[in-house]
């Protein structure tokens, strides 16, 4: 097995997501030298360090820029190397994601989310019980129905 000393700049890459043990956290980093986007290497990364994976899973955002020092690790020349982080500090946050592509809307005690980049339509009722997908917003209805037949009326 392969070891090197790791430390870089890079941007979180998807939600952290929590680990195989307790204390612990696993996610993606996107690093590259340059600017250039084919020069970018993303990075399978853990870390055993329970203060760093409830930082993680809790206030660190896709998109946000970290240093990281750690171990980086190759079984066999043939994987994909992996890095276990000893020390994270967040150097920048991410902007804001604008809500505008998301609409959330009310149909008596069902709720449901509008997304732009999708034709199908989550529902819910107000207490939060998942009803189903809609396929697009003109089955709404029609779900809300099925719903209200096979559990008694409105939600």
């Amino acid at each position: 097995m392969d070891l090197t000393h790791f430390s870089a700049d890079a941007y979180l890459y998807d939600v952290p997501t929590p680990g195989a043990r307790p204390g612990s956290a696993d996610f993606e980093l996107v690093c590259s030298p340059t600017e250039a986007l084919e020069d970018d290497t993303v990075y399978s990364c853990t870390t055993n360090e329970s203060h760093l994976a409830t930082a993680l899973l809790t206030e660190i955002q896709p998109g946000d820029l970290v240093h990281v020092t750690g171990l980086l690790t190759r079984p066999d020349p043939r994987s994909q190397p992996r890095l276990t982080i000893t020390d994270l500090q967040l150097l920048c946050t991410a902007p804001a994601r604008q809500l505008r592509d998301l609409v959330f809307d009310r149909y008596g005690d069902y709720c449901v989310i509008f997304d732009a980049d999708t034709d199908t339509v989550p529902v819910f009722t107000k207490d939060g019980r998942w009803v189903g997908l809609a396929d697009n917003p003109d089955t709404i209805a029609t779900l809300i129905d099925t719903d209200q037949r096979v559990n008694g009326g409105d939600a």
